[in-house]
């Protein structure tokens, strides 16, 4: 509502800011000649790709750090040090390692998930009570099998906190290595409206970012939602 009445009132420019029916009309235009439809797709299958193996990656690395001391002290302050690292810095040097094309895409994206997950589980892991370890020591658990049948059930809720907090960062990353380096996506429909003047597509690309984002972030939402109350 406020959209429309800046617009209707002439707070803005139509070429900053445009009305609803502007944008409504670049969506059309875009999906007549298929581009919406691509960029949508294209994104949402990076972000899907680079979520999967981020949070797997995290997963693994932060059960590993989480349940032994020694590999904690090994490996946290290093991987510390590149939680630090902004976004746009591994761009270029990801261009450099794998080239061009959707490997570097892919990997960033996967560095967005990886650290939220990688932190929760790990942090969930240390704070666990040492007698739930005990208990499935005594009933022959052991490395993979007391990681997945005693640790990762006691740390789902956690989890499922990382997994949502490694989605949210994943579409972070994938506009980041979209803006900077495409020909196709959402990002890249950002930056070619900024260079052709078409603010209606920008904003169009915008909308759909944060419907994407938020409908993902739901969809965990009620998985957690449904672990808490089965747990409580």
């Amino acid at each position: 509502m406020a959209w429309w009445w800046s617009t209707a009132a002439g707070v803005f420019d139509r070429s900053q800011l445009p009305p609803p029916a502007d944008v409504w009309h670049a969506a059309q235009q875009l999906w007549s000649n298929g581009q919406l439809q691509t960029n949508i797709a294209i994104s949402v299958q990076r972000v899907l790709i680079g979520f999967a193996c981020g949070a797997v990656a995290g997963l693994v690395l932060g059960g590993l750090t989480g349940a032994s001391r020694l590999l904690h002290d090994l490996l946290a302050p290093t991987l510390g040090a590149f939680r630090a690292v902004p976004s746009l810095a591994w761009v270029p040097l990801l261009g450099l390692w794998i080239g061009i094309g959707e490997p570097p895409k892919i990997v960033l994206v996967a560095i967005g998930a990886f650290f939220p997950v990688y932190t929760t589980v790990a942090s969930a892991l240390s704070h666990l009570d040492p007698a739930l370890v005990e208990v499935g020591r005594a009933y022959g658990r052991r490395g993979i099998g007391l990681f997945t049948e005693v640790l990762l059930p006691a740390t789902a809720p956690a989890l499922l906190s990382g997994l949502r907090l490694g989605l949210a960062q994943s579409w972070l990353f994938l506009v980041a290595a979209e803006l900077l380096s495409s020909s196709i996506g959402l990002g890249y429909q950002m930056i070619n409206g900024q260079n052709t003047s078409r603010t209606d597509q920008v904003l169009l690309a915008i909308l759909l970012l944060a419907l994407l984002g938020k409908g993902s972030d739901v969809v965990l939402g009620l998985a957690e939602g449904r672990v808490k109350r089965a747990r409580g």
